[in-house]
Formats: structure tokens, sequence, C-alpha cells
């Protein structure tokens, strides 16, 4: 909820919403059990208002198909909105029932979280305040971990790229596996545990690659490693069989970032399928479907990780009941006038107002896709 002793701003009203494309060049590549990724397809959105104050969101597409699509019904969506008040909570309401018929999933989803986040960020920019504490929070900190890399790959390679990202004094790192012979998945596993040492959290992302009988190999194999969390390991919306995960593993069951809107927050927990869950800003909804996914995790008393989108994500777990860890990726960096600072393995929000997202000149100019 905003923060109820901020000064009321004037009421803003909606011109218009504009996007620009990019593909940013990542750090590392990053391969995973679906594909091979070595540039961030990123969307970014300025919704512009009557009143000279322009909020900004962006939105990470996997494919260019993804943000083509996203760009047909971001405008649409505009069209649709323009000369209403800024009112995020009601755009939400007004949009989803106008997507109804479409389904308010996958790629709609997406761009009605990129609207919303967008208005968010309109708001407390023209109240000269960062968006935690808009919401109610203070600039919290919140430890990260780095996700940047270690992708599917060799044990050696793993190890070295392991160490390389534990700069800033990263407290955790994420790995990949899922790799075709199991034995490379225990082998690769071991290699980045004895790099990074005992001190740092090591979780494992399978990106839905198995089933419920090879997770349970697969972390059986990983005892002794000392596994913070395994991530994903069989079909997302699997809520059955996750139930069935989480009382055999010897390690946490994290879900969450394919969560379709607080809906999925409650539906998971409901069926007791998830140990620990982690929102992702496009696709439960944005602000608005973040903080009410957040009610609902805190509600069954579950700790909230993020996913992606850390210069976002730090403001919505700054103000999340229960926050955990987030999830550190550089992607946007390259397109940012002011990258998001890590120190020691913590993160806050910037005291800039909104979401203190600037767009680069130059990243733009650079990274721009016709």
């Amino acid at each position: 909820m905003p923060n109820a002793n901020a000064t009321s701003p004037p009421e803003l009203h909606i011109t218009g919403i504009r996007s620009h494309y990019v593909r940013v060049p990542m750090r590392f590549p990053l391969g995973t059990s679906a594909a091979t990724v070595t540039e961030a397809p990123l969307l970014l959105v300025d919704l512009e208002t009557r009143e000279g104050v322009v909020g900004r969101s962006y939105l990470f597409c996997y494919r260019d198909s993804g943000a083509k699509a996203i760009a047909l019904i971001l405008q649409e969506a505009a069209e649709l909105i323009q000369g209403q008040p800024v009112r995020p909570v009601e755009i939400a309401a007004f949009l989803a029932r106008r997507y109804a018929l479409l389904g308010v999933t996958g790629t709609a989803r997406m761009a009605l979280a990129a609207i919303d986040i967008a208005a968010w960020d309109t708001l407390a920019v023209a109240a000269q305040m960062p968006l935690a504490r808009f919401l109610g929070a203070g600039l919290n900190e919140v430890k990260a971990y780095n996700s940047d890399g270690l992708g599917l790959m060799q044990p050696g390679k793993a190890a070295e790229e392991a160490v390389r990202l534990l700069d800033h004094g990263m407290r955790g790192v994420k790995l990949r596996l899922g790799n075709a012979d199991a034995s490379l998945d225990r082998d690769v596993a071991t290699a980045v545990r004895q790099a990074v040492g005992p001190d740092v959290a090591l979780m494992v992302d399978y990106n839905q690659a198995l089933t419920v009988t090879e997770t349970l190999a697969r972390a059986r194999a990983l005892e002794g490693l000392d596994i913070y969390w395994i991530e994903e390991p069989i079909r997302h919306g699997d809520y059955r069989g996750c139930a069935q995960l989480r009382t055999k593993l010897p390690c946490p069951l994290q879900i969450g970032e394919n969560f379709d809107g607080p809906e999925g927050v409650h539906d998971a927990l409901s069926a007791g399928a998830a140990d620990l869950v982690m929102l992702d800003a496009a696709r439960v909804g944005g602000v608005t479907g973040w903080m009410r996914g957040a009610a609902i995790a805190a509600a069954h008393g579950m700790e909230v990780s993020s996913h992606l989108f850390p210069e976002i994500s730090v403001h919505l777990l700054a103000a999340t009941p229960g926050a955990h860890w987030l999830e550190y990726v550089s992607w946007a960096d390259a397109i940012l006038q002011d990258p998001m600072v890590i120190e020691q393995g913590v993160a806050k929000p910037p005291q800039r107002p909104g979401l203190g997202l600037q767009w680069c000149p130059k990243g733009l100019a650079r990274y721009r896709v016709a």
C-alpha cells in the first residue's frame, strides 16, 4: 500500500506508452536444459502522462517473438487506457477484464505487468519517493545471489565461472543442471562447491527438465554438497508432483518464477507444493500482483525470493514480509544510466524517486533492435 504519510501529488493522466526493444550481450553465455542464451532480449517501457511525469519498467522477453508480441499488446492496451488517471489497481482490473477472453497469461500477462510497474513508478516519481517507501516500506537491505552465469558446462569451467560470480561479496550462486548424463550433474556441482567453499549458498535450478523420479535420484546424488534449494525440477504447474517431492527431497524445493498471477501463488501453496517461493514481477502481475502474491505467501508463513528484474524486485522485496533472496543478474546494466549496486552481497533500493530507472542513450543506440 502507498505510504499514508506521503504528500498526495496531483492526479496524473495517461497519454501513451512507448517501448524500445534492445538485445544486450550477457556477461556469461547461459546454457539451460531448454536453450543457450547469449543475449538478453529486453523490452523497455515508458508510460507517459499529460502532466509530464514518465514511469518506466522493463521486461526480459526470452525470444524475439516474445518482444514483438508484447510490444503489440502494449500498443493496443495503451489505446484502451489513454486519458485515464494513473491508478494502477483500477487499471489492472480494467485491463484484466478487457483481455479476459484472450487470456491474461503469457505475453498478455507480461504486457499488462509492464504497464502496472510503470504506473506505480509514475506515482512514486511524482511523489519524489523511492517506490519501496511509496509502498510503505523502508529502503531495506536484502541478500543477493549471483545468477549471471553457471549454465550447463563442464566441471572445470563451471568452477572457474563460479569464483568469478563471487564478486561484490556475493553470498550465493545459482547453478543450472539437467545434463543428459546424470553423473555430469554430480561432477559439476561437486566442482562448484569445492570452488566456492562451504560458506556460499549454492542453489540448483533444473529448469523443469526432470520427472519426479529423476528429481529424487539426482537430488540423492547431490547429498553432501549442502545444496541450498532445488528449483523447478519438474513442470512448473505440476503442483501435485511438487507436493510429492517436498516430502522426500533432502533440501528445500523452490518454485514460483512461472506463477501465473497471484492466483498461482494461492494454488501452489494450497496444494503444499513448495518449501520456498520466488515471484517474477512480470508473470505475477507487476507491483499489484506481487503485493497480492506476497500477502498470500505471508499468510502461509512462506519466505519470498525474486526472479530476475533485480532493479525492480529490490523495491518489492523491501516491502515484502519474509523477504529472502534477491536474484541478481547484470543484464540491464548496459542500458541503464545507474546500474544496480551490490555491496558485500547485499542490495537495497536506491534513494532515487520511483524505481530509479533511467535509460542510457548510448546503450539504447547501440543495442536497439530495429
